[in-house]
């Protein structure tokens, strides 16, 4: 197991070093440049200096070795705007709101989707499955930016429940920081539960039909056993891979729902970036995404092991 975990760790290392190079030349290859797109107009002396400050005056290959010489000794660099901020700064700062949105959104989907699915399993063709059934549909018909801003019409303009916009942190209170994530969280999380809940239907409708099953019904157990004991934990393998992406997508950061409800999050600083082509935000960004991504995957590989004790890697 410990070679298998340091044989992945090195290929999540590269395909991270791979996302991050192709990012970086991409970036370059688009016609012009932020300080031109600031200052040409104005001052192109100024817009000169800005550019031989930060290095991109010289050939390509030669910014992408420093570049990269930095990212190894943990620096991503200084904001083009905001008063040469530093980008793991900025990132700092935005990354905290994105982990509390997407944690909230996933545990919401999360109970959501593994209760209906299961339900939906055990009562199939009756009417409660094909309520479910046509509620997941319309979860995910729904675009997550649209259902958030009828979140805001519905709890926030007209009952005056929940506040629109904005993010607190939770050092002010368990309810001011709450009341600010449960819209955005809804909005993102549902639909990811209606995916994660038709796969563990699916799934659970597959396992429910093994002999195994019929043999733990044949002796007497306990329905409440043969579902949660025997046909969900082995419905949860496939699960887990759906649940895996969901949350690593949701750590990702929600780019249009954090724009909807102005949350400064991870999602929104790299929208913002692209807007400004801040080089080093973008850069630094992605990486961060791209990180949180191979290594989410190898944590649900990991989980395998866990679920059911059969799988081994050598």
């Amino acid at each position: 197991m410990t070679g298998y975990i340091i044989k992945r760790t090195f290929y999540a290392l590269v395909v991270v070093w791979a996302v991050a190079t192709i990012v970086f030349f991409m970036l370059r290859a688009v016609p012009g440049d932020p300080f031109r797109a600031m200052l040409a107009d104005v001052d192109p002396a100024a817009a000169e200096v800005l550019r031989r400050k930060f290095g991109m005056d010289r050939p390509v290959y030669v910014q992408y070795f420093l570049w990269f010489g930095r990212i190894v000794q943990g620096d991503l660099g200084n904001s083009v705007y905001g008063s040469n901020v530093a980008v793991s700064r900025i990132i700092r700062e935005a990354f905290p709101r994105t982990i509390a949105l997407s944690t909230l959104a996933f545990l919401i989907s999360l109970l959501l989707a593994i209760s209906a699915g299961v339900i939906s399993a055990i009562k199939k063709h009756t009417f409660l499955d094909h309520v479910f059934t046509f509620v997941a549909f319309i979860g995910l018909s729904m675009p997550d930016f649209w259902l958030g801003i009828i979140l805001i019409i519905v709890f926030a303009v007209k009952l005056h429940w929940m506040p629109a916009i904005g993010y607190v942190p939770l050092s002010e209170g368990m309810w001011p920081w709450l009341s600010h994530l449960i819209l955005p969280a809804i909005a993102i999380g549902t639909p990811f539960s209606a995916i994660i809940a038709r796969m563990t239907r699916s799934a659970m409708l597959e396992v429910l039909q093994s002999d195994y099953i019929m043999v733990a019904r044949a002796k007497g157990l306990r329905e409440r056993t043969v579902i949660f004991t025997h046909a969900l934990r082995n419905a949860l393998i496939p699960v887990i891979t759906v649940v895996g992406i969901a949350f690593a997508l949701l750590m990702s950061g929600a780019v249009i729902v954090e724009n909807v409800f102005a949350i400064k999050g991870l999602g929104r600083v790299l929208i913002q970036g692209i807007l400004n082509r801040d080089y080093p935000v973008v850069q630094g960004a992605i990486l961060v995404v791209s990180v949180i991504f191979v290594f989410t995957n190898l944590l649900v590989d990991l989980l395998y092991t866990i679920i059911d004790p059969r799988i081994r890697y050598q």
